[in-house]
C-alpha cells in the first residue's frame, strides 16, 4: 500500500446501490452506525481511520474486534506494519478497489472513519502528485541547516498562492510543496481537494454529539483503553519497531505510552496527555467535515432510532438527486 498510485476508475454500480460514508470525530459512535446499517443494507464495511490500517494498533484506535463486526466483512484494517508510512494516494486505489469488489457482490459499500483526508481521497476526485524521497531529503536537509524562513521565500517565488497559505515555520508543508512544484511545474493547488464526488451515488453521513458529552466519551475511553492493556499492546509493537514508525508512533496515545514505557512519563500524565490530545484532534475533525456541506448529519445524542433517520436520510439524499437529473 506504499507505492503512489493513479486514481482509480469508477466502480460501476448496480442500479439503486449508493456508496454511503459514516464520518465524523472520534468517539461519536461511527463503527456502531456503520455496522448497523451494513446489517439493514446487506453492506459491507470499509475503513477510512489512517491508524487503523495499522496491524497490531487495536486498544489505542478503538478497532472494532471480531467480535463486535458481528460478521459484516470489513476492509483495509490490518494492512500496514507499524515501520511503513501510510500513503494517502495508495489508500485510494485501495479503497476504491475494494468498494468496486463489494458492489461486484451485489452488496454496499460503506466507508467509516474519522481521518478527513482518507475520507476525501476515496469520495472525491483528488489527484495525488508524485513524491521522490531523495529530492525530499535534500529539501529537508536544506530546511535543517538554512531554516525554513529561507525555503518559505523560496517558495514565494515559485508559488505565491502556496506561501500564502502554508505557515512560515511548517518545515513539513513548505517541503511538500517545494517538491510537488519541482516534480510537477504545477502550483501545490492544482492537487488540492475538489467538493465533487467522484462516484455520483455518494451519501456522506455526519454523526455529532454534545461536545460535553463527546468529552466525557473520550475520558472514559481513554481509560478502558488502559485497562485493556494498552501499554502492553504499545511494548509489543515496540518490539515490531514501533520506534521507526514515522506515523504510528506519533499517534495519540501511542506517543504517550511509549514516554511512560521510556519514563519520561508517568500514567496518569500520559492519560491526562492522550486525552486532551483526542479533543484537539476531535475540533480538527468536527471543523473539517463541517466544511463539507455534502454531509447529512445525525445528532447522535437525540432519543429515537438512529439508524432509521439514517435510512431516512439517504432515501431523502437519493430522491433528490433523482429528481435533479430527471
Amino acid at each position: 500500500m506504499n507505492a503512489p498510485a493513479a486514481p482509480a476508475a469508477p466502480a460501476e454500480a448496480e442500479p439503486g446501490l449508493p456508496l454511503l460514508a459514516v464520518v465524523g470525530a472520534t468517539a461519536t459512535g461511527k463503527s456502531d452506525l456503520a455496522i448497523d446499517l451494513a446489517e439493514r443494507l446487506d453492506g459491507e464495511v470499509v475503513n477510512a481511520d489512517a491508524l487503523q490500517l495499522y496491524r497490531g494498533m487495536d486498544i489505542g484506535t478503538a478497532k472494532v474486534t471480531a467480535q463486535e463486526r458481528r460478521g459484516i466483512p470489513h476492509h483495509l484494517l490490518d494492512v500496514l506494519d507499524v515501520t511503513e508510512e501510510a500513503s494517502v494516494s495508495a489508500y485510494q486505489r485501495a479503497a476504491r478497489e475494494a468498494i468496486a469488489g463489494i458492489r461486484s457482490r451485489g452488496r454496499v459499500p460503506i466507508l467509516v472513519g474519522g481521518s478527513g483526508l482518507y475520507v476525501r481521497a476515496a469520495l472525491d476526485d483528488i489527484e495525488f502528485p508524485p513524491t521522490d524521497p531523495d529530492l525530499r531529503a535534500r529539501l529537508e536537509e536544506r530546511a535543517r541547516r538554512e531554516g525554513t524562513e529561507a525555503l518559505h521565500r523560496e517558495l514565494s517565488a515559485s508559488d505565491p498562492e502556496a506561501a500564502r497559505t502554508i505557515g512560515l515555520h511548517d518545515a513539513r508543508r513548505i517541503v511538500r510543496a517545494l517538491e510537488v512544484g519541482e516534480l510537477t511545474g504545477k502550483p501545490f493547488a492544482a492537487f488540492l481537494p475538489r467538493p465533487h464526488h467522484h462516484d455520483p451515488s455518494t451519501v456522506q453521513l455526519g454523526l455529532r454529539r454534545d461536545r460535553a458529552v463527546l468529552h466525557e466519551r473520550i475520558a472514559l475511553r481513554v481509560e478502558r483503553m488502559v485497562q485493556q492493556g494498552l501499554l502492553a499492546e504499545i511494548r509489543a509493537l515496540r518490539e515490531q519497531g514501533l520506534d521507526r514508525g514515522r506515523t504510528a508512533r506519533r499517534a495519540i496515545g501511542y506517543e504517550q505510552g511509549l514516554a511512560v514505557l521510556d519514563g519520561a512519563m508517568s500514567c496518569a500524565e500520559a492519560v491526562e496527555a492522550t486525552v486532551a490530545g483526542t479533543r484537539r484532534l476531535v475540533r480538527k475533525q468536527d471543523t473539517w467535515f463541517r466544511r463539507d456541506h455534502r454531509v447529512h448529519w445525525l445528532e447522535a445524542d437525540a432519543d429515537g432510532d438512529l439508524v432509521g433517520q439514517a435510512l431516512h436520510r439517504i432515501e431523502a439524499a437519493r430522491t433528490a438527486r433523482g429528481t435533479q437529473q430527471s
